[in-house]
């Protein structure tokens, strides 16, 4: 269906501390073989410096990109109202909707995502309800696409280069608190970070409250937040 496709994944899901980044990637679908070639692949499977020398010319040779930061307090907010699941179908159907513009509506154009959820289906629906016009759209949600499809690759390169962007930002302005280390809970940075400083920081709007990491180690500060979210009912 068409000579274009659009790829979209996620970077920074997991972390308790940073944003989340979101990436659709829209090219020829006849560029796919010499994507491989290059070597894009799946982002977890690169270092950062291969990450970084990739995004340059996946930027050079791609029909069109969008990228959307989603805040730990967004996360927050989502994780106590909707879901996570909900987050990513409504910030992924942002990125369809503002490549897929009038412009394109003629254009046939294969949509690839890499699903978030355990039920493919159901996400998949939800997604679509989101998304503003999808009379040419061919949209496809699935697991592993990142490591199946090249332009979803290509995404989550881009997703990752700009997480780890916004990460070495973070360490340089509290480098006076210590290194906050890779921002996911199994990092041991990360954690010694967050026992020492968490509370200080609890304003600054990098850490994810709702995350178990935080709850455990901060339980009164979770219990002052749930009545503060109470008042709201």
């Amino acid at each position: 269906m068409g000579n274009l496709v659009l790829g979209i994944d996620d970077a920074g899901r997991g972390p308790v501390l940073g944003s989340m980044f979101l990436c659709g990637v829209l090219m020829a679908k006849d560029k796919e073989d010499s994507f491989r070639r290059l070597g894009v692949k799946d982002s977890k499977l690169l270092s950062q410096e291969q990450r970084v020398e990739l995004e340059k010319e996946i930027k050079s040779r791609i029909d069109d990109f969008c990228i959307i930061r989603v805040s730990p307090d967004e996360i927050d907010s989502a994780v106590n109202t909707i879901n996570l699941n909900t987050l990513e179908a409504k910030h992924m159907a942002e990125i369809i909707n503002k490549i897929n513009i009038q412009k394109r509506h003629k254009e046939k154009i294969k949509v690839i995502v890499d699903c978030p959820s355990t039920n493919i289906t159901a996400w998949q629906n939800k997604l679509i309800s989101f998304i503003d016009y999808t009379d040419n759209l061919d949209i496809s949600c699935e697991h592993k696409a990142d490591f199946n499809h090249p332009v979803v690759s290509a995404a989550s390169i881009l997703a990752k280069c700009e997480r780890e962007e916004e990460v070495e930002k973070i360490k340089k302005k509290y480098k006076e608190y210590g290194n906050t280390g890779s921002g996911y809970p199994s990092d041991p940075a990360t954690k010694e970070f967050l026992q020492k400083h968490g509370k200080k920081l609890k304003d600054s709007g990098i850490f994810r409250k709702t995350w178990a990491t935080w709850k455990t180690m901060f339980p009164e500060e979770t219990e002052k937040q749930q009545a503060t979210l109470g008042d709201f009912k």
